[in-house]
């Protein structure tokens, strides 16, 4: 499910799309690039930058918390300057620049926990539960009719966008209009997480620009030129929710971070 999402989303913005599976062995040098020397003939090599995944459109982090801190860090400078360092020269990334990263709540054998400032660059950490059963059932009727176990039902969906669209997509949610005192609010509602009773650690400055930028992506779909404070509460949860941490007497009550 989580890859046929990441497919369709990049081939309805007719973007490129990769992903990596993230596992206990896998190495930076796996998701960024590496240097391989190449025979040249006269007994001499010569040295070829290969690079990784990362210098794609959309990138697919699948169960990022498989891979050690060293791999997960890998991804830091890639995330927030779009630009990655290979043998010594910076190389920027193609804009624009999306990472989708997956990871199982249930089975936590095996994984390493993602540390603080990598979460911090993720926008939003969205929760998939089950689907409904008519939700359920057309998606089984969907994957299973007339295909094979490998095939995607992607042949129906049309490219909607192109690269240069999206991006000024994302200038135009730069210009809506943002108003003192509805940025106030959404600074207030970040900071009230630092000292929320059941929360051992708040949200930082991040959180606050996370919070404004989807309140105007949001404003922006519903065809308005300026943020209101309803525009936050609706991404508030999926904004905060992976940047707090519940303090251990909310954890062994069996407390809901959600509900917190």
């Amino acid at each position: 499910g989580k890859t046929l999402l990441a497919r369709a989303l990049a081939q309805a913005l007719s973007l490129r799309y990769a992903r990596v599976q993230f596992t206990p062995d896998l190495m930076p040098a796996d998701v960024i690039g590496h240097s391989v020397l190449d025979d040249t003939g006269n007994g001499l090599g010569k040295l070829r930058v290969r690079r990784g995944p990362v210098f794609t459109h959309l990138l697919l982090a699948d169960e990022i918390n498989r891979a050690p801190a060293k791999t997960q860090s890998a991804l830091l400078e890639v995330m927030q300057e779009y630009q990655a360092t290979l043998e010594g020269e910076t190389l920027p990334l193609p804009r624009p620049f999306i990472v989708m990263a997956t990871q199982n709540p249930v089975d936590t054998e095996g994984t390493y926990p993602l540390p603080e400032a990598q979460l911090d660059r993720f926008l939003l950490q969205i929760r998939m539960g089950y689907p409904s059963h008519a939700e359920e059932t057309a998606l089984v009727q969907l994957a299973t009719t007339g295909r094979a176990g490998h095939e995607l039902p992607l042949e129906a969906l049309k490219p909607a966008l192109d690269d240069v669209q999206v991006l000024e997509l994302q200038r135009l949610c730069s210009l809506v209009h943002a108003d003192e005192r509805v940025i106030d609010h959404a600074v207030r509602v970040v900071r009230a997480t630092r000292s929320w009773p059941g929360l051992d650690l708040g949200a930082g400055p991040r959180a606050s620009i996370a919070l404004v930028r989807t309140a105007r992506a949001t404003a922006l779909i519903k065809g308005r030129d300026f943020i209101t404070p309803d525009d936050i509460a609706s991404q508030a949860l999926a904004v905060l929710r992976h940047r707090v941490t519940m303090a251990p007497d909310a954890q062994i009550e069996g407390r809901d971070l959600d509900e917190l």
